[in-house]
């Protein structure tokens, strides 16, 4: 038989907790997220168990920082059940979990007393001697969303809550608040125009529970609401009917995803001059724009993801960077705005910037912008400054990732990053510090793959700073160039002779150096050469 699911108010409650494990500090700390006052009772351990020592240490600093909580350091008393609660419930108290090591006649013989009072009781691991059982939470602000199985499912709930959970929109959180914060406001400015006029016509159109979370979608949800009535009282609260039946049609109809970015103003403007709306259209009074910070991967279409062509495909506007491939470029639609970063040396900083002001002016238009970017937007891709920008606008980005050409490059080109014995850590770093300036340069270590965006530039000076600070000049090393392209070159070589690889070989960007003993592994280098080059792709 299913339980009945309740959302229960603990502020002020006292919560006793029994037991000295992990899972009762579990117990403690979800009780005073709630508002409860929770009392711990175990006794102190004797410090022979790491485990129960770490323990101990960890509930001495939750009680010096927490007000609520106290540790009772003694075995378990019958009394405390009637001793330790709030004065106003004659001291019994609330709530009773128990979480001991395993069933014991502990469990038994608390549970018997708290039935016997009629105390909620949890039992861990004993549904037979627990009133209630904890289900598989997710909070998100006002949201709470609660998963059980009755017990059958092992950690199933926990897999079905995330399932529901990664299927709601981020904002659903702010959705809930300007729902609540326009149905206050339309019953703060109802509730004084019936006390002005003297009239409490609430019996007659309020039905009871429709406020509650459990509410059932009335017969009379679409039921016709006259506009007009000649009876002065009845015409004012039939008023009032019709705009909470208006919001009730808003949160019933309108897509969740965009609940967030209505706005309180103009929606409450709406509802103040009484419209009625019957399709969904009529409640678009102010869309936000939206941005999406995408990566578009190493440069061959293929390799792009299907929520990032999804992003590109449905957009308004593209501002996308100047290394973006010609191809992943052709699959945005003609229609779509599409502007490419005028990046050039000396002009980086300028060039940013134009950027991301034509995406604040997009936004306030209320387009839908995607800032499409080489690779991975967070892989040397200023992507989080950018998010921290449009955030600081009020436009929290969605971030797409994307296949980062620092480790598709090399498997592309025949390397391998780790390797068993020869490879076990790989480091991805860059060859050009903020406005230009030397990048610091790591230590040596044989055992690591060493990859270098940003680098091909100035790969004399890097390839000396790597000597300086101790770097072997037989390691092997590539240079790999618009990876995944069917113009793609691999330089195969050593540190010694890279840079004379590349001044004869010619620049073909973007691209990227790897250095390490992988180099080697799967290709080698023909005796009696110092480099070798091989051209193009044939995967895509």
């Amino acid at each position: 038989m299913p339980g009945l699911l309740v959302s229960q108010n603990c502020i002020s409650q006292v919560h006793l907790v029994v037991g000295s494990t992990a899972l009762s500090l579990t117990r403690v700390s979800k009780s005073l997220e709630c508002g409860a006052d929770v009392i711990l009772i175990a006794p102190k351990t004797s410090g022979t168990s790491q485990t129960l020592a770490v323990w101990e240490t960890e509930v001495q600093d939750r009680e010096a920082s927490c007000p609520n909580f106290r540790w009772i350091q003694r075995a378990f008393k019958d009394d405390d059940l009637t001793v330790l609660g709030r004065d106003e419930v004659d001291n019994v108290v609330d709530t009773v979990f128990v979480a001991l090591h395993s069933p014991s006649a502990v469990g038994t013989r608390i549970s018997a007393l708290c039935k016997r009072l009629r105390i909620p009781i949890n039992v861990a691991d004993s549904p037979e001697l627990s009133t209630f059982t904890l289900l598989s939470t997710h909070t998100d602000g006002p949201l709470q969303i609660g998963v059980t199985t009755s017990g059958k499912g092992c950690r199933l709930a926990s897999r079905i809550r995330r399932e529901i959970v990664s299927s709601l929109p981020r904002d659903i959180a702010q959705a809930c608040h300007k729902v609540g914060e326009l149905k206050r406001s339309i019953e703060e400015e109802d509730a004084k125009e019936l006390e002005h006029h003297s009239i409490n016509l609430d019996s007659l159109y309020h039905e009871v529970g429709q406020n509650d979370d459990d509410a059932v979608q009335s017969h009379k949800f679409n039921e016709l609401v006259l506009e007009e009535i000649s009876d002065l009282e009845k015409s004012r609260a039939l008023k009032k009917k019709q705009r909470i039946r208006w919001l009730s049609q808003v949160v019933e109809y309108y897509p969740l995803s965009q609940l967030a970015a209505l706005s309180i103003e103009d929606l409450g403007s709406q509802y103040r001059h009484g419209r009625n709306f019957t399709a969904i259209e009529d409640v678009v009074t102010n869309k936000k724009g939206s941005i999406a910070l995408v990566g578009s991967g190493p440069g061959a279409p293929g390799l792009l993801t299907t929520s990032a062509l999804a992003a590109i495909t449905t957009a308004d506007l593209v501002l996308a960077d100047k290394l973006v491939p010609a191809g992943v470029l052709d699959l945005i639609p003609r229609h779509v705005e599409t502007f490419i970063a005028k990046k050039f040396p000396g002009n980086a900083e300028a060039a940013q910037e134009e950027l991301l002001n034509m995406g604040i002016t997009a936004l306030k238009e209320g387009k839908s912008v995607v800032r499409l970017k080489q690779g991975d937007p967070y892989i040397f891709g200023r992507g989080a400054e950018e998010y921290i920008f449009f955030s600081k606008h009020g436009y929290r980005p969605l971030v797409i990732p994307g296949i980062t050409s620092a480790l598709s490059g090399p498997l592309l080109a025949a390397i391998s990053p780790t390797h068993r014995e020869v490879a076990d850590q790989v480091l991805i770093c860059t060859g050009t510090g903020r406005k230009g300036a030397a990048p610091a340069i790591p230590e040596y270590v044989d055992s690591r793959t060493t990859i270098f965006l940003m680098a091909l530039h100035r790969l004399a000076d890097v390839t000396v700073w790597l000597r300086d600070a101790g770097w072997r000049m037989d390691i092997p090393c590539a240079i790999i160039e618009r990876a995944s392209c069917p113009d793609q070159r691999v330089i195969r070589t050593t540190l010694e002779h890279v840079a004379e690889a590349f001044e004869r070989a010619g620049s073909r960007p973007p691209g990227i150096l790897v250095v390490g003993k992988s180099c080697a592994v799967i290709e080698q280098l023909p005796s009696g050469q110092t480099w070798v080059i091989d051209e193009g792709c044939t995967l895509f």
